[in-house]
């Protein structure tokens, strides 16, 4: 399978396109100020002493920018440009800070719309300037595509390591790289870690299932009985946030709507691997991969929910493998809002579930720390691909440099964000010494 993506990828959006990006820019301002979602998972927890009167906009739009400005930045402007493919970072994170930093409700979608315009009309001005230099740090970029594609396929594997030991981990890492030699020799344009992604999630809910019911089984057999209290505060504020979420019930099917249309479109992708594959046109194979990071955040996304009252911009996620695999946006739009309009109505009895499968959440947040470490490697190492094509040793001097450095500052950007954006700006500073000439461009 080719990892490669065609030089020059640029973004000529249509018509169509525009306003929708423009539109669902300004839906999920006026919703973040609402305080009714954010897409920054680590931002909704600080949501609950905003909407009880604790703490100002100003403080809570301070947080959203701490914790989103190095995603904004370093991930999601840079991948966007090296795909030609939006994404959530590049969208839905500043369209949060936008939101909780407008002081009125009717200004939040004027911002929010004013960067999705931003958005749609300046990144193809700034992708071509970018493919006109000397350097091309954006078409060197794409090199980052094969390390993302197949280390990422081996997530299922760290998360089983992690929570059931060694020798079930090394198990399912045979089989995964059995599954993808497999594939590439079976079948060559099929995304080559779809089917051993797949078999590793299964596995992994196959296991941790089976331990819930050994030990609930277990618990019947010893006589012990699972007591909840009458005045249990948590089951209070879970079920007082779920209410107020339903509340709003036909504004979440419109945001599902409009999150689910954008990504039938073929110009959005919910994750770095799936930009990717969005990009080579592989839809399939990026609903796939994002169907299977949808179970690493459901029991997050549900608690964070049920805890703050604020739900996230784009629910589950299940909006987006659907979305890709939608043959029309009218059939998208339909879908998406029913998907959310299940989802918010499902939060209470999704968080009682998850009480009831301590193992199963458990994975979930395995899943999630082991789609972390892969991007973290695949991303540091495809950025050392893109210093090599771009400058040689001096640009893996320069970029790895850079990355070092942020470490070594206590990373003032974020480590999954520092090498894209030590590429770029090593990208900036070899054309700055190309017209100091003193450097040659390295010929690909």
């Amino acid at each position: 399978m080719s990892t490669t993506l065609a030089a020059g990828s640029g973004f000529d959006f249509t018509l169509a396109q525009q306003l929708t990006v423009i539109a669902l820019c300004a839906l999920t301002a006026f919703i973040a100020h609402r305080a009714l979602a954010v897409f920054n998972d680590g931002v909704r927890p600080f949501l609950l002493d905003f909407i009880q009167g604790r703490t100002t906009r100003s403080a809570t739009t301070a947080v959203s920018f701490g914790l989103s400005a190095g995603f904004i930045f370093g991930l999601g402007a840079p991948m966007a440009l090296s795909t030609g493919v939006l994404n959530p970072w590049l969208l839905f994170l500043p369209t949060d800070i936008l939101g909780l930093l407008s002081p009125k409700k009717w200004l939040a979608p004027i911002l929010g719309g004013a960067w999705g315009a931003v958005v749609v009309f300046g990144l193809n001005g700034a992708n071509n300037i970018a493919h006109d230099l000397p350097v091309d740090f954006l078409t060197a970029m794409q090199q980052m595509s094969t390390p993302i594609l197949f280390l990422f396929t081996l997530f299922p594997v760290l998360a089983i390591t992690k929570q059931f030991g060694r020798l079930r981990g090394a198990v399912a890492g045979v089989v995964e790289v059995a599954l993808v030699v497999l594939t590439m020799e079976l079948w060559p344009n099929m995304f080559a870690g779809a089917l051993a992604m797949a078999v590793g999630v299964l596995m992994l809910i196959g296991l941790a299932v089976a331990k819930d019911l050994r030990q609930r089984r277990a618990d019947r057999a010893a006589g012990v009985v699972e007591e909840v209290p009458a005045d249990d505060p948590m089951a209070s504020l879970f079920s007082a946030s779920a209410a107020r979420l339903r509340r709003y019930l036909p504004l979440f099917m419109v945001l599902g709507a409009g999150v689910c249309v954008l990504a039938q479109m073929h110009v959005f992708g919910g994750g770095e691997a799936t930009s990717f594959l969005i990009a080579k046109g592989q839809y399939a194979e990026a609903a796939q991969v994002d169907f299977y990071r949808v179970f690493g955040f459901i029991p997050l996304i549900a608690t964070t929910a049920l805890a703050s009252g604020a739900y996230g911009i784009a629910g589950f996620t299940l909006v987006y493998p659907i979305g890709y695999l939608m043959p029309n946006p009218f059939l998208a739009a339909v879908v998406g809002a029913l998907v959310f309009a299940v989802e918010v109505l499902a939060l209470s009895w999704i968080g009682k579930v998850l009480g009831k499968l301590p193992s199963v959440r458990d994975s979930s947040e395995h899943l999630r720390s082991a789609i972390g470490d892969t991007l973290q490697l695949a991303i540091l190492f495809g950025s050392l691909m893109a210093a090599n094509a771009m400058g040689g040793g001096l640009g893996i001097l320069i970029v790895g440099g850079l990355y070092l450095f942020n470490e070594a500052m206590g990373r003032p950007v974020v480590k999954m964000a520092a090498a894209p954006a030590a590429v770029i700006v090593g990208g900036v500073l070899l054309n700055l010494l190309y017209w100091l000439d003193l450097f040659t461009p390295v010929k690909g």
